[in-house]
């Protein structure tokens, strides 16, 4: 699949909001001028003396990108002066060997640095995220060429690209050595690297993404290549990282969208389906923090918690990873994958002011509101910049694919039919009813693909009123392919009934027995409920006012007598779990449950009552 230009789509409604509020908050007011307290750390007198910073350039790069995306889809003139400034006063601060971090020179990274002893999260002798910087900074600078073309910041992402190859060739130093987690706080370099190649069409850049790949791979606690070949479980890549992980992930993608070896496209599958299949939330998240001294790295699989972590970052990198997919492979579940990350853990972390983000959400927690510095709020920002170029895109031989529902249009350039305009007319998230009107310049024959939500039953297309004769392929879209004339309207239904999912916290204690034989014995086991409708997870806020649990006994009746879609006054969308014993429980969308405000509660998973013992 093709994406189109972020400029060519306007999403409206619930993404049409958040991207305003966006706008409007994050983008417009942290960073403002090469004064802005994230830009000024570059500055050359700052730089010669900062010895510590942690992550703390990484901001510039990530603002770059989201406000380049952002400048370009909305014509904002003031944004795109600001952006143009900052990223002037960036690229006038970068050396002549091509530096442009933020640290002294005696721990910048083409420093070879002395051993350090092994430690839990492999952290080098000097903690630097020097490359990490970096890496963001290329991103930044070439989403800006991308959008507003200007060659000297395509010349500020080579000179950085051309040191980074300099360092790990003739200067000897591995990349591994260059980041924690065992490296993969550097070895996400791939991702720039690829797209340096991709911009420029030198070859020196894809050899240098193909030398970080060699080096990750020959590095025993990461070997990223060879343990996702071997099936390895994501926890166990390195220290198991999500952020880090999912970002390896879409810079081997795009590897092998670049070279066409079918060895990258399957590692990077493998993981996919790892992460997809054990390590999301409910709300599809990456999400740890149980057992493990760090937060942010996935739980061993089949470990459950209702009171686990998704970092705002991991949905960021997790997003990318999926429209990465999406575009190599056209299949829909990626698409899904991301509509269900953006609408719940995404939605779920910003504030309606566009400002304040969640560094973490919790399926069952208080809702935090992070510090000024914290890496969350800009990956929050720029993971929703993602999505207009997401939700359409030219598919197969001169066709269209719808990926994400919602209010909004888009206009595309398609062959003989000219520039075709499809407005999307629906209440979706919360209605399964949308209505897709085409216009267009000429009359002409194309594909319409219409993605196909693996939860909703019994859908129907239909066209001017008439059941379309719609083929749905293996990718999980119904294809439209048929004269399309102007004003023709596509009509297609997706049944959102309330549904329930179960989750286990189970531990079973296996030893042998002195005769050898082998003994099990279940020592530990709560289950949990969840309640979904459409693509959106429902939540409550404290129960009855002030309690954090709840523990339910379900109604032996189906499912469809006690959990019941419904509004409140203001025809807000709800659930209600009507089990008989006590006053119905009711949920909102997760994203507002108990008010989008700093302390909020939100209560995703409730516990079940145990089955009485046989």
């Amino acid at each position: 699949m093709e994406r189109i230009p972020a400029a060519a789509v306007r999403l409206e409604g619930l993404l049409g909001e958040a991207l305003d509020a966006n706008l409007a908050g994050r983008l417009s007011h942290f960073i403002v001028d090469e004064r802005s307290p994230a830009i000024e750390i570059f500055a050359p007198e700052r730089r010669a003396q900062n010895r510590e910073g942690d992550w703390y350039g990484e901001h510039a790069g990530k603002w770059m990108v989201a406000a380049a995306k952002a400048a370009a889809r909305s014509g904002d003139a003031q944004l795109l002066a600001r952006l143009r400034r900052v990223a002037d006063f960036l690229a006038d601060s970068q050396e002549a060997d091509g530096y442009l971090g933020t640290y002294a020179p005696e721990r910048r990274f083409m420093r070879k640095q002395p051993p350090k002893p092994l430690s839990w999260d492999g952290a080098p002798s000097v903690r630097t995220w020097d490359i990490w910087t970096h890496a963001y900074l290329i991103l930044g600078f070439l989403e800006i060429h991308r959008h507003f073309p200007e060659p000297r910041y395509l010349e500020a992402a080579r000179r950085i690209g051309d040191l980074c190859a300099r360092t790990l060739g003739e200067g000897g130093i591995d990349i591994t050595e260059l980041g924690n987690h065992h490296g993969m706080s550097a070895t996400v370099l791939m991702d720039p690297a690829t797209e340096l190649y991709f911009a420029t069409g030198e070859r020196r850049y894809l050899d240098l993404a193909t030398t970080v790949l060699e080096q990750a791979d020959l590095h025993p606690e990461l070997a990223l290549l060879s343990r996702a070949l071997a099936g390895v479980d994501a926890a166990e890549i390195a220290t198991g990282k999500a952020y880090q992980l999912a970002w390896n992930l879409v810079g081997l993608a795009k590897l092998h969208r670049a070279t066409g070896i079918a060895v990258y496209r399957d590692a990077v599958e493998r993981l996919w389906r790892s992460i997809r299949d054990h390590h999301l939330s409910l709300g599809g998240g990456p999400w740890g923090g149980v057992a493990h001294r760090s937060r942010e790295v996935f739980n061993p699989p089949g470990m459950f918690s209702p009171h686990g972590y998704v970092e705002t970052c991991s949905t960021l990198a997790w997003i990318q990873l999926n429209r990465e997919l999406l575009a190599i492979s056209g299949d829909a579940r990626y698409a899904e994958e991301v509509e269900r990350s953006a609408y719940n853990d995404l939605l779920g972390a910003q504030a309606p002011n566009g400002e304040d983000w969640c560094y973490y959400v919790f399926p069952n927690g208080r809702r935090v509101h992070t510090t000024y510095w914290r890496c969350c709020k800009s990956s929050g920002a720029m993971a929703l910049e993602e999505l207009p170029a997401i939700a359409y895109a030219r598919s197969g031989d001169d066709g269209i694919a719808v990926n994400l529902y919602g209010p909004g249009w888009a206009e595309i350039e398609l062959g003989a039919a000219g520039r075709v305009r499809l407005e999307q007319a629906t209440g979706y998230p919360f209605d399964g009813e949308v209505r897709l009107r085409i216009g267009l310049e000429r009359e002409a024959r194309f594909a319409l693909r219409l993605r196909m939500p693996s939860w909703a039953e019994d859908a129907t297309v239909r066209v001017d009123g008439d059941t379309a004769s719609a083929v749905v392929e293996h990718g999980g879209y119904a294809v439209l392919d048929r004269v399309w004339r102007d004003g023709d309207t596509v009509t297609a239904r997706f049944p959102m009934a309330p549904r329930s999912h179960r989750a286990l916290n189970r531990n079973v204690q296996e030893s042998r027995a002195p005769d050898g034989s082998p003994v099990r014995q279940e020592v530990l086991r709560h289950e949990y409920l969840g309640v979904t409708r459409g693509p959106l997870v429902y939540a409550s806020g404290l129960i009855d006012g002030f309690k954090t649990e709840e523990t339910l006994r379900l109604p032996a009746q189906p499912e469809a007598t006690w959990l019941l879609a419904t509004q409140d006054e203001q025809g807000g969308p709800l659930v209600e779990l009507r089990l008989g014993y006590r006053s119905p429980l009711v949920l909102a969308p997760y994203y507002r449950a108990g008010g989008r405000v700093d302390g909020a509660w939100r209560l995703t998973w409730m516990s079940l009552a145990p089955e009485p013992k046989s």
